[in-house]
C-alpha cells in the first residue's frame, strides 16, 4: 500500500525485543469480538513468565485495568483485538504509555498509516498472533498450545498456521517462534527473519510467503538467516497469480540466492520441517560434502526398497555406490553373500532387527549422502524392539542422516511415535521418506550457492553508457516507450556485445545501398517499435540474394505490413548480413523482465520462433557475475548441447555467460528499461551473436528497485603510498576470495590475533564467503588492491563495517599487510569508512580492540575515536566516534 509521501512520521520507541522478547502484555480488546476470548484463555494458559495485563474485558489470569493510562506499568507488547474505529485511539494511548509494539489479529483497513502517525509498530493486519513457547507465551489464535522446540513459523495465514501447529503437535515436534504477519501491512518479513538470525533458540525457519512489501531488505534479512540454518519457504496462490509460472520461477530464483530452499506447497513444506527439525547439527559429516544427493537404502522387504529407489531417482537423487570392502562388512555383519549387498540393501523380513546396525555402518560409507531406513510390517518379529535399536543407533550416528520410513498405520503408529519422540525424522511411506532426504539435499545445495566462492575472473566491461542515455532520451523526446531493433542493437554494443553488422534504411533504395555496402546475402526487416514480433506480420526475410530480389521483398515488405499493421510506426527497413557459417549452431535467448515483487530479473533458454513455448528456462536475478550466469545456463537441460552433441559444435560458454552479465550490467544502470529480449543470440563455433532484440522503457517517472544491491562500482578510487606505490581501493566483492584468503595467510601472527581475537592458521572458506560476499545496502568493506603487470592482483589492506539491521550505528575492523605498514593506508581506508558511514546516516562506529593492541589503540585515538575500558573485560577496550 502506498503512503503519502507528506503524511508525519511520528518518532517511534519500538525495540524489536519488545516484540520477540516480551517482559509484559497487554490485551486491549472489546469482548463481542469472537477473536477476544480465544486470545485472553490463550494467554492465561501459556505459563508466560512475564506479567499479563487485561483492558476491556475480564478474564482470569490476567490483571484488569479501566484503561491503557492507568496500566500500572507501561507494557512491552499489546495484543489490540478492537474494531477499526477503536483502534487508532487505542495505539495513541499506548504510545503515550510508552509501549510501541502491539499484534492486531482483525481487520485494520488503515493499519500502515495509523502505525506511522502513532509510532506504534504493528503485526497485522488479520494477524495470528505470536507464540514463544519457552516463556510461555501464546498471544495467538491457536487451538492448541506449541510445545517448545526449534521450528519457527513466520507465516502470513492463520488457518496454516493451526494446520502446522497441529501437524507438529502429532510429530512431536516444538516451535521456538510463531509469528503471524497477518496481510503485513504492518511489521514484514525482513524484521523477523533478522531477529531470528540472531536467535540461538530458533533452528529450521518455515515461510508462508504471498507478499513482501521490501524486496531487498526481505533479501537480505533471508539470507543472514540462511547462513547460519535452514530456511524453507512455500507460497499459496502463486501460480493462481501468474497462469505462466513466470513469477513462481522468479521467486524460486530469489530464494535461491538467498540460500532458503522453496518447495511447491503444504505437503513438502511438513517434509522438510520433519528432516530439517530433527537433523542434529552433530551429524555435520552432510555439511561437508559436495553432491547431497547419494543415497543409500535399506529395507526389509524388495517391494518397498524398489518404490524408494525408484522415488529417489524419479526426484533427481542418486543411488550411493559402495565398494567390495563395504560389502564384505556388511556381509560379515549381517550373514548373507556380499554379492547381494548393493544400493537398495534388502534384508530378508526375519532380519528387520538388524536394519539399524546396517544403516549405521553405511552412514560411515564415503560417497553416501544420507541413509533412509524402509521398514514394512513383519511376522514374527518384535517392532518396538526394532524401533528402539533404530532410534539409539540414530542417536549414536555421527555419519551421514538416517531417515526412516516406517511403514503402515494400525501396527505401526507405535513405532513411529517412539522414533519421533527420539528426535529422528519418520515418515509413514518410502516416497515421503525419499524426498525428505532430496530436501536436506537441496537445501544444503542452495545455501552452498548462496555462499559459493567465485573465481577471480571479473568481465570488466567499459560501457558507453552516453550513448545508450541519448537513445533512451530520444525515445522519451518522441513519447514512446518501445525501441526499434537497430536501437536495441545499438544499446548492446554499447556494453561489448557483439551484434550481427547491419544498416538502417528508410526506403526500398536505401535498403539496396545498404545491402551492397555489407555484401549479400541479407536479412530484411521492417523496423518500428511497435512490432517486436515482425515475423509475425511478414515483416523478416532471410537469405536475399541479389539486388532485384531485394528490391521487390523490400517493396512488398512494406505493403505487407501497412496493410496488416496500419497503426504501427515504421521506421524504414534493418539490413543485416546473413549470419550462420557451414556448421549448425545454437538459437538462444535471454530475457531481461520485471516481477512485482522481486523487480528486475532476466532468464536463459532456447530461442528462435519457437522459444515461447520452452519450458526450458531458468531465470536468476541481477546483479549477476560469471559463477551466477553459468549456473544459470547450467539449470537448462538444453545446457548440455553446449558442449556439443551429434551435429551441434561445442560452443565457448564463456561468451553465453558474459551476454548474461552484459544484460545484467545494462539492468543495473539503466533501470528505466523494463524489458528486454535478445532472441536469437546465435552461439556457434565462431563465436556468439545477437540477431535481434526488442526493448521497453518504462512508463516516465517510474522506477524499480534490484532485489539484491548492485556492486558500488563508483566507490573506486586510485590511492598513492607514500613511498609511490599505487593501489586502488574499492568495495569488495565476491570475486576477491582467493586474493582475501592469500593475503590472510600473508598476515603476522600477531596480527591475525589483534584482528579476530585467536590464532587462526587458516581462514574457513565459509567465514572468507562471509566476508567477500557483503550486503552493500547493510556494510562495507573496502579493499586496497595491488595490481602488478603481467601478476595476479593482490590485497594490501580492509577496512569493514558491519551495522545490525535498523540501528544506526556499526562496529569497524581494519587490516593491513605487514609489506604496507607505515605508509598511511590503514588511516585511508578508515577514512574511506568513515565516509561511507556518513554517507549511510549512521550516528556512531565502533570497535572492540584487544587492549595490548597498543598501536591500533594509538591509531584510533588520532583518528578521533575515544577508548573507554567494559568494566566486565578487562581484555578488550571499545573505540567509538560520534559522526553527527
Amino acid at each position: 500500500m502506498e503512503l503519502p509521501l507528506a503524511l508525519p512520521r511520528r518518532q517511534s520507541g519500538f525495540r524489536e525485543a519488545a516484540l520477540f522478547r516480551p517482559g509484559s502484555v497487554v490485551l486491549v480488546a472489546d469482548p463481542t469480538l469472537p477473536e477476544a476470548a480465544l486470545l485472553a484463555a490463550n494467554l492465561a494458559a501459556g505459563g508466560f513468565q512475564g506479567s499479563l495485563h487485561s483492558v476491556g474485558l475480564a478474564a482470569a489470569g490476567l490483571q484488569p485495568a479501566p484503561c491503557i493510562a492507568q496500566l500500572p506499568e507501561a507494557p512491552d507488547l499489546a495484543v489490540l483485538c478492537l474494531p477499526p474505529e477503536a483502534q487508532e485511539p487505542a495505539m495513541m494511548d499506548l504510545a503515550a504509555r510508552g509501549c510501541f509494539a502491539a499484534i492486531v489479529p482483525v481487520a485494520a483497513p488503515d493499519l500502515a498509516a495509523m502505525s506511522e502517525r502513532t509510532g506504534v509498530r504493528v503485526l497485522g493486519a488479520h494477524s495470528f498472533g505470536i507464540c514463544l513457547p519457552a516463556i510461555g507465551l501464546n498471544a495467538s489464535l491457536s487451538h492448541i498450545a506449541p510445545r517448545p522446540g526449534r521450528l519457527a513459523l513466520l507465516t502470513q495465514s492463520s488457518s496454516l498456521a493451526r494446520t502446522i501447529i497441529d501437524w507438529a503437535a502429532g510429530e512431536e515436534l516444538g516451535f521456538s517462534h510463531i509469528i503471524g504477519l497477518g496481510t503485513n501491512l504492518g511489521l514484514g518479513f525482513a524484521l523477523s527473519l533478522d531477529w531470528l538470525a540472531r536467535d540461538a533458540q530458533a533452528g529450521a525457519v518455515l515461510l508462508d510467503l504471498r507478499r513482501i512489501k521490501n524486496r531487498r531488505m526481505f533479501i537480505s534479512a533471508a539470507r543472514a538467516t540462511a547462513r547460519t540454518r535452514p530456511v524453507v519457504a512455500i507460497r499459496p496462490g502463486g501460480r493462481q497469480a501468474d497462469l505462466s509460472g513466470a513469477a513462481n520461477a522468479v521467486m524460486e530464483a530469489a530464494l535461491r540466492r538467498a540460500g532458503v530452499l522453496r518447495v511447491s506447497g503444504l505437503e513438502d513444506l511438513l517434509s522438510a520441517a520433519e528432516t530439517l527439525a530433527r537433523l542434529k547439527p552433530s551429524q555435520g559429516r552432510f555439511q561437508s560434502t559436495l553432491a547431497g544427493d547419494r543415497l543409500a537404502i535399506v529395507a526389509n522387504g524388495q517391494g518397498p526398497a524398489q518404490l524408494a529407489a525408484d522415488a529417489a531417482l524419479q526426484g533427481g537423487g542418486h543411488l550411493a555406490e559402495w565398494d567390495e570392502g563395504v560389502r564384505e562388512s556388511l556381509a560379515l555383519m549381517l550373514g548373507q553373500p556380499a554379492a547381494s549387498l548393493g544400493n537398495p540393501l534388502v534384508l530378508p523380513p526375519q532380519r528387520s532387527h538388524r536394519l539399524a546396525e546396517a544403516a549405521s555402518l553405511l552412514a560411515t560409507v564415503r560417497g553416501v549422502d544420507s541413509v533412509i531406513v524402509v521398514h514394512a510390517p513383519t511376522i514374527g518379529q518384535d517392532s518396538e524392539a526394532t524401533a528402539s535399536a533404530m532410534a539409539a543407533a540414530t542417536k549414536a550416528n555421527r555419519g551421514a542422516p538416517i531417515l526412516v520410513g516406517w511403514l503402515g498405520e494400525a501396527g505401526a503408529a507405535s513405532a513411529q511415535r517412539r522414533l519421533s519422540e527420539n528426535g529422528i525424522a519418520v515418515f509413514s511411506t518410502p516416497e515421503a521418506a525419499i524426498r525428505g532426504a532430496l530436501h536436506l539435499a537441496a537445501d544444503r545445495r542452495n545455501r552452498a550457492a548462496a555462499a559459493e566462492l567465485p573465481a577471480r575472473d571479473v568481465l570488466e566491461l567499459e560501457p558507453d553508457r552516453t550513448e545508450v542515455g541519448r537513445i533512451i532520451d530520444t525515445a522519451r523526446a518522441e513519447g514512446r516507450r518501445d525501441l526499434n531493433e537497430l536501437e536495441v542493437l545499438q544499446i548492446l554494443q554499447a556494453y561489448g556485445q557483439a551484434v550481427v553488422p547491419g544498416l538502417p534504411a528508410r526506403s526500398p533504395a536505401e535498403a539496396v545501398k545498404a545491402a551492397m555496402q555489407i555484401g549479400f546475402p541479407v536479412v530484411l526487416k521492417i523496423l518500428s517499435p511497435d512490432l517486436p514480433r515482425k515475423t509475425e506480420v511478414g515483416g523478416v526475410v532471410l537469405g536475399i540474394k541479389d539486388v532485384s530480389s531485394l528490391r521487390a521483398t523490400a517493396t512488398h515488405m512494406l505493403a505487407q505490413v501497412k496493410a496488416a499493421r496500419p497503426d504501427a510506426r515504421l521506421d524504414g527497413f534493418l539490413v543485416q548480413r546473413l549470419a550462420g557459417g557451414t556448421q549448425r549452431g545454437h538459437e538462444l535467448r535471454f530475457h531481461l523482465g520485471d516481477d512485482p515483487m522481486f523487480g528486475p530479473w532476466i532468464s536463459y533458454g532456447r530461442g528462435g520462433t519457437a522459444s515461447d513455448f520452452e519450458p526450458d528456462v531458468a531465470y536468476d536475478l541481477p546483479p549477476l557475475n560469471r559463477t551466477l550466469a553459468l549456473a544459470m545456463i547450467r539449470r537448462t537441460r538444453g545446457a548440455r548441447l553446449l558442449e556439443g552433441f551429434r551435429d551441434h559444435p561445442a560452443i565457448d560458454t564463456g561468451l553465453i555467460v558474459d551476454t548474461a552479465v552484459r544484460l545484467s550490467q545494462i539492468a543495473i544502470d539503466f533501470p528505466a528499461i523494463e524489458d528486454l529480449i535478445i532472441n536469437p543470440l546465435l552461439a556457434d563455433a565462431q563465436g556468439a551473436m545477437v540477431l535481434d532484440a526488442s526493448a521497453r522503457l518504462r512508463p516516465e517517472g517510474s522506477v524499480s528497485l534490484l532485489a539484491i544491491p548492485p556492486y558500488p562500482a563508483e566507490l573506486a578510487r586510485p590511492w598513492t603510498a607514500r613511498d609511490g606505490r599505487q593501489l586502488m581501493v574499492r568495495p569488495i566483492r565476491p570475486e576477491d576470495a582467493a586474493a582475501h584468503a592469500e593475503a590472510f595467510r600473508s598476515l603476522a601472527p600477531e596480527d591475525v590475533r589483534w584482528r579476530f581475537f585467536n590464532q587462526l592458521k587458516e581462514m574457513p572458506p565459509a567465514q572468507i564467503a562471509r566476508m567477500t560476499q557483503i550486503d552493500y545496502d547493510r556494510e562495507m568493506a573496502f579493499v586496497a588492491i595491488e595490481a602488478r603487470p603481467g601478476e595476479t592482483s593482490r590485497t594490501a589492506g580492509v577496512a569493514r563495517l558491519i551495522r545490525e539491521p535498523g540501528r544506526n550505528d556499526g562496529e569497524f575492523a581494519v587490516v593491513t599487510l605487514p609489506s604496507w605498514k607505515g605508509q598511511g593506508l590503514g588511516r585511508h581506508l578508515m577514512e574511506r569508512l568513515i565516509e561511507w558511514a556518513r554517507s549511510q546516516g549512521l550516528e556512531s562506529i565502533t570497535g572492540q580492540i584487544l587492549a595490548d593492541n597498543r598501536p591500533m589503540i594509538g591509531f584510533v585515538r588520532a583518528l578521533g575515536f575515544s577508548i573507554t575500558r567494559p568494566e566486565a573485560d578487562d581484555d578488550v577496550v571499545e573505540a567509538r566516534m560520534a559522526l553527527n
